[in-house]
């Protein structure tokens, strides 16, 4: 407790001699370990950079729990607060993916209102987050949203888990003009109606899947000549098996096999009348529990292609960590990594973002948890255009959705600019895929060669070679 106490003191000291920014002290505070709300504190007591004192507010004693403040934590008791509502899969079958969300979002909460909250006018506003459990049904999130905006009268949605969610919710956010902004959904049947107040922070998987088998075709030698493309018959996961598809026959490829499948369905059978078409390369579009089974059913049968290439759940730990060395080899696509050259006033780079939320949740963020941070960066650039603060009314949230609209941001997940026109209306189509493969254990890019940091591993040896 007491080398946490002269943690505090020091940096309160060390960004008083320096005249440190706000920015300054964050990064500062996470390089010695310190947690955002501990950083908070100082922050407060530095007032955004000189400081002012070395005494903790409210009483509390350094190194213990800091005092709460618009800066550090909850809104202060009837100040004016910005009402950000989550709708995400807390329970049912998509709970671990809708926990990513969940920690992306309120990282960006606790970091922003850790800074003192999002500056609009010259004056800062703390964000106030409430949540839905959309129970991994799409009826159960369309009911949520609208709880939040009727009873919790929040300003914005952050986006649902899985794009079928979405789907639902995005209705309800056109009926009650409040803007929705989706940090996860990636099925272009999203974008395709042209949801008014729906923004997608993900590029749609059919503009990402294709682009990601191509590098694998360029950079194998031998080269690959025929695929087998499979896919979970439900929106995001058939979306990215038809994207594999059109990939591979752009690329020339012989098309073994083409199925759809169950999302609970038995994969053993269906990996068997795979393997009998002996294609080099198996494209699969699953959530990570899919992608996990069908390695353990292609293993169970001794069948490895030369290339095995999935869309999301690769780089989620726990794929690693429960296939152990059978998850070495496994292609991926991200449209984000912690070596992207990116940066931030909030986060700094995507490294140090990286960095600040494995310190927070002890897990590495995935490229979903990464755009789900940069929904409210989005969030409070618009609001800083809008210039109004909060509370809201009706036509500031139709303003805010004209806005949002016009976003052009360089963040530390990328570009962010949404399509105005077309079947990716309101998605951000800027960010490029990049290759990913498991390499003992770890998640590292392989392609394009501009982005990659290792040799892509082609073809896979046999199961007990890995």
């Amino acid at each position: 407790m007491a080398h946490r106490d002269a943690r505090l003191v020091a940096l309160i000291e060390e960004a008083r001699t320096r005249r440190y920014s706000r920015r300054d002290i964050i990064r500062r505070g996470l390089a010695l370990g310190l947690s955002m709300p501990a950083i908070g504190w100082v922050l407060a007591a530095c007032g955004g950079g000189e400081a002012a004192s070395t005494s903790p507010p409210g009483g509390a004693a350094p190194g213990g729990t800091p005092a709460a403040s618009p800066g550090a934590g909850s809104p202060a008791a009837g100040g004016p607060a910005i009402k950000v509502g989550v709708v995400t899969s807390l329970s049912g079958d998509d709970v671990f993916g809708g926990n990513l969300t969940k920690r992306g979002y309120d990282f960006w909460a606790e970091t922003i209102n850790a800074q003192g909250g999002v500056e609009i006018g010259g004056q800062r506003y703390p964000v106030q987050m409430s949540y839905a459990d959309d129970q991994s049904q799409p009826a159960t999130g369309a009911d949520g949203a609208e709880r939040l905006i009727t009873q919790d009268q929040v300003d914005v949605i952050f986006g649902p888990y899985t794009s079928g969610v979405t789907l639902a919710v995005s209705p309800i956010c056109d009926k009650y003009k409040v803007p929705m902004i989706a940090g996860s959904a990636e099925s272009p049947n999203v974008w395709k109606p042209q949801p008014q107040y729906t923004f997608g922070i993900i590029p749609s998987v059919d503009l990402t899947a294709g682009k990601a088998l191509q590098v694998i075709v360029d950079q194998a030698d031998p080269k690959p000549a025929s695929a087998a493309i499979l896919g979970a018959d439900e929106p995001f996961s058939k979306e990215a098996a038809e994207g594999f598809l059109a990939g591979a026959r752009d690329a020339g490829l012989t098309i073994t096999r083409q199925e759809f499948f169950p999302p609970n369905a038995d994969l053993t059978p269906l990996v068997s009348g795979v393997a009998a078409t002996n294609p080099d390369i198996v494209a699969v579009g699953g959530h990570e529990e899919i992608l996990i089974n069908f390695i353990r059913a292609a293993k169970s049968l001794n069948f490895a292609p030369k290339a095995i290439i999935m869309h999301y759940g690769v780089t989620v730990p726990d794929f690693a960590s429960n296939l152990g060395a059978d998850a070495d080899g496994v292609f991926g696509l991200v449209v984000w990594t912690p070596d992207v050259s990116y940066e931030d006033d909030v986060f700094g780079t995507a490294q140090e973002y990286f960095q600040a939320a494995q310190e927070r949740w002890g897990t590495a963020p995935d490229y979903t948890e990464a755009a789900c941070s940069a929904s409210g960066l989005v969030l409070a650039d618009a609001l800083a255009r809008l210039g109004t603060p909060p509370p809201y009314s009706d036509d500031d949230r139709a303003r805010l959705r004209d806005l949002l609209e016009e976003t052009d941001i360089t963040t530390f997940y990328g570009p962010i600019r949404f399509e105005t026109e077309g079947d990716h209306f309101h998605d951000n189509t800027a960010p490029p895929p990049v290759l990913v493969q498991i390499q003992e254990g770890e998640v590292v890019a392989v392609g394009p060669s501009d982005a990659a940091k290792a040799d892509m591993i082609y073809p896979l040896p046999a199961w007990n070679g890995r």
